[in-house]
């Protein structure tokens, strides 16, 4: 993640940036920088590494202006550099960017044949230039600002101030989450209303695809269409916690809904968009001499490493074993010359996941930890460190964790592909193209939730709920089941679907819910099918599926309910798949009134046996 801090106001606005940006620092501290208005030109201080850096810089030189805009950066897109560091632009324009932008190599494409220069290796440079041109054919900021949104492609948070107007900022959200705060003759704008905690408690949270211009006595908030609209005012109680639930009734949600935002870190970590390839870390597992590669982990993640063994297998033609760590450190395992092994854990303590890579690593094996705490025993003990940049996750029940394993995980599996020549440079680009898509998909998921949560409603009666799914759904319908479990306390199984005539179906009646993960792929047919046979026997399922999908599953007056999922690349669907079980469980929870946070008996991080 990185984090968004603007204030236009009519006094010095530079040392409350740095407040901002220090109660956001816990979403990246790779780099950091402002920007202000002064003397009709946009004026920056930038440095590399945590928020300290940045507040030297300020001290030797000190920045006036009373409207500005600041980033704390956790570097994707670009090394932590200088010039890397936000804001981006020029003594006209300056914009903060949190996310990522799809289609910027082809926008810079278009930008650099007009004569325009690019300094930085970002993504978020490409918005600057891009609003500056406009303003050059245009000659109205707010005109400028919102025919560059149109052109922009992915999930993205904006901040943006132009040299022309001294008081007024400009921000943006489409995927990744954005508020703004109201105070007394000044506005502010927020990545979350922690950072705005220190200055109003006043509210609004920008919904999907709005942008907003902001001047001293207000903000005028037009939709994504360029309507208009009112936006409810709360009153937040953020205080002096590293994280707050914002707006959200629990962490989950939050963290849910922050699937976008983090996802694009995650992938921004180890992908060249521009070139169109994956870079993992320099002096990790070369994948082109591992014979057998070893997988474990436990719980959900767990379920992300059987996700990836589909993916390894299929994209890099590597065998892949796994299990779960309290029985593989356990086992008598025959590791061999030319084996590896990748062990997965959000926390990097996980008592048998560590055990399990420590007797690997004892036993000669090069070991990989995908982890998000990379300060952890794990990441200590481990040959190569593969982080999924998640951020702070607080609710018991791993959401953005298990996301930002994922995309991790395909970066991994698609570079093995490159490295063991099974994928050609175009496949690699083609998968990577795709990839970037994700955190929009998954952010349009996300909008809906209020569908979802009507179909949860048709599972809070229920005793025992059954999910379904075939290849890389199946591991998405067992973790489904455990999500369903751990906060709602309903009996949940998850199966492959062609097990369901091999003794599942015994249990199917009117009274046990089935949700059936049905992307449109080379499975559907054959799932579909064991659908309707739940059906005939008086089932009621939930199918998951895209609109032609449902179509073409034919069975809508016979559904306890559907929701119609976006397209996405089908060996890719478990990361966009992810959201509506997520919700399902989350609302199931919510109307039976359990601790959805905090579920008995459970605890975020197991570091016992």
């Amino acid at each position: 993640m990185c984090g968004i801090v603007g204030i236009v106001s009519e006094h010095a606005v530079a040392s409350r940036l740095v407040e901002g940006l220090r109660r956001l620092e816990y979403r990246g501290y790779d780099s950091a920088g402002i920007a202000t208005v002064l003397d009709g030109k946009v004026h920056r201080r930038r440095a590399v590494g945590k928020l300290r850096a940045l507040e030297d810089v300020l001290e030797k030189e000190p920045l006036a202006g009373h409207t500005g805009i600041g980033h704390t950066r956790w570097a994707t897109h670009g090394r932590p550099t200088v010039s890397n560091a936000h804001p981006h632009g020029s003594e006209k324009v300056a914009v903060v960017h949190n996310g990522i932008i799809e289609n910027f190599s082809e926008l810079k494409e278009d930008l650099v044949a007009k004569g325009v220069s690019f300094e930085s290796e970002t993504d978020t440079e490409v918005v600057a230039r891009l609003i500056e041109w406009e303003l050059s054919r245009l000659e109205d900021p707010q005109a400028a600002f919102s025919s560059a949104l149109k052109a922009l492609e992915g999930a993205f948070a904006l901040g943006v101030i132009f040299a022309s107007q001294p008081q007024t900022l400009y921000c943006a959200r489409r995927g990744s989450p954005l508020a703004i705060g109201r105070g007394e003759g000044e506005m502010y704008i927020g990545s979350d209303a922690l950072a705005l905690a220190p200055f109003t408690r006043r509210v609004t949270y920008l919904e999907e695809g709005d942008w907003a211009v902001l001047g001293l006595s207000g903000a005028v908030i037009y939709s994504a269409g360029g309507t208009r609209v009112e936006r409810k005012e709360t009153l937040s109680d953020a205080s002096a916690a590293l994280v707050g639930k914002g707006r959200h009734r629990h962490f989950m949600a939050k963290e849910i809904e922050e699937q976008a935002e983090v996802v694009s870190h995650a992938l921004a970590t180890y992908l060249l968009p521009a070139e169109g390839k994956i870079e993992l870390p320099e002096g990790g597992i070369d994948f082109s001499k591992v014979s057998r590669l070893t997988i474990s982990a436990c719980g959900t993640a767990f379920y992300a490493g059987l996700i990836a063994k589909y993916w390894l297998e299929s994209w890099a033609r590597l065998p892949v074993e796994i299990d779960i760590a309290s029985e593989l450190r356990y086992r008598d395992v025959p590791y061999q010359k030319g084996d590896s092994a990748l062990f997965i854990s959000q926390s990097g303590e996980t008592a048998d996941t560590l055990a399990a890579m420590r007797h690997a690593k004892a036993s000669g094996v090069k070991v990989g930890a995908i982890l998000n705490v990379v300060e952890s025993s794990m990441a200590r003990d481990a040959d190569a460190i593969y982080p999924i940049k998640a951020g702070p996750e607080i609710g018991v029940a791993s959401t953005k964790a298990f996301t930002c394993q994922l995309a991790t995980l395909a970066c991994i599996a698609i570079a093995a592909g490159r490295q063991r020549g099974h994928l050609t440079e175009a496949d690699e680009k083609r998968l990577v193209h795709e990839l970037l898509k994700i955190p929009r998909l998954m952010a349009d998921v996300s909008s809906k939730e209020r569908d979802l949560e009507q179909l949860a409603l048709d599972l809070v009666p229920a005793s025992d709920v059954i999910y379904l799914g075939r290849g890389v759904s199946f591991p998405l319908a067992l973790e489904g089941a455990l999500k369903l479990k751990e906060i709602s306390y309903i009996h949940a199984e998850g199966y492959a679907a062609g097990e369901l005539k091999h003794g599942p179906i015994a249990l199917i009646d009117e009274h046990v819910p089935v949700v059936v993960i049905a992307p449109d792929d080379q499975h559907f047919e054959k799932t579909v099918s064991n659908m309707h046979e739940v059906i005939a026997r008086g089932g009621k399922c939930i199918l998951l599926s895209t609109s032609e999908g449902l179509e073409k599953a034919r069975a809508d007056d016979e559904l306890l309910g559907s929701f119609a999922m976006p397209s996405v690349e089908p060996m890719l669907a478990p990361l966009v798949y992810a959201v509506p079980i997520q919700l399902l469980a989350y609302y199931t929870a919510v109307h039976k009134g359990t601790d959805v946070d905090q579920p008995r008996n459970l605890a975020k991080s197991v570091t016992v046996e």
